[in-house]
């Protein structure tokens, strides 16, 4: 039913998607008849994959956990009530928990290449141009890398899975306006920091 995704990730033109739509009606579906959980894979398989990736660093890994948060939230399923919250931040919350076992048992990384680098490709034309965004994405991603795990996985939840603040919040058992809150002073500390960098 749920296939092993490709080692190699999957093209996101433009960057993570935006978000998906009420999945209310495709869980119902689901939670009637497993065999419908197909579509909720296919809406969400790349959201969950992008974000694994940049939890891991490793595609391999990423794909292997995506096939394991998929298998959890079929599983888990007939559990999932929609009034605890939207099915997209309880099947981010499943893939939070496989991320936080996985690094438990690994060495923990971002691997900040990924967002940056490959979802969003270097287009310069010019060779001037191109040294001079790489040597910005570089002092970036070293200000990403600098920061604590759970700053790098609020970024990690809203630029590589999409997730709005309200989505955020019930990942991580907040509310909207404090998930929003965290993100703005992230945001704003990494800009302070960049421009001191360029200073």
């Amino acid at each position: 039913m749920i296939q092993k995704q490709a080692q190699t990730p999957p093209e996101l033109p433009g960057g993570p998607p935006a978000a998906v739509p009420d999945d209310a009606a495709l869980v119902r579906a689901a939670q009637d008849d497993p065999a419908a959980f197909g579509q909720l894979y296919q809406v969400h398989r790349d959201r969950v994959y992008w974000y694994l990736l940049a939890r891991t660093g490793n595609a391999e890994d990423a794909a292997d956990l995506t096939q394991q948060v998929f298998l959890k939230a079929l599983d888990a399923l007939p559990q999932y009530r929609p009034q605890r919250g939207p099915f997209v931040a309880w099947l981010f919350g499943i893939a939070r928990n496989a991320a936080t076992n996985f690094q438990r048992r690994s060495v923990p990384t971002v691997a900040w290449d990924y967002p940056t680098g490959e979802i969003r490709p270097i287009m310069a034309q010019d060779l001037e141009d191109a040294v001079l965004r790489r040597e910005s994405l570089d002092q970036l991603r070293r200000l990403c890398a600098a920061l604590d795990p759970a700053k790098q996985e609020l970024l990690a939840l809203r630029f590589v899975a999409g997730l709005t603040s309200a989505e955020i919040g019930a990942v991580i058992g907040a509310s909207e306006a404090a998930a929003k809150k965290r993100l703005t002073r992230i945001l704003q500390s990494l800009k302070e920091q960049y421009r001191d960098g360029l200073a």
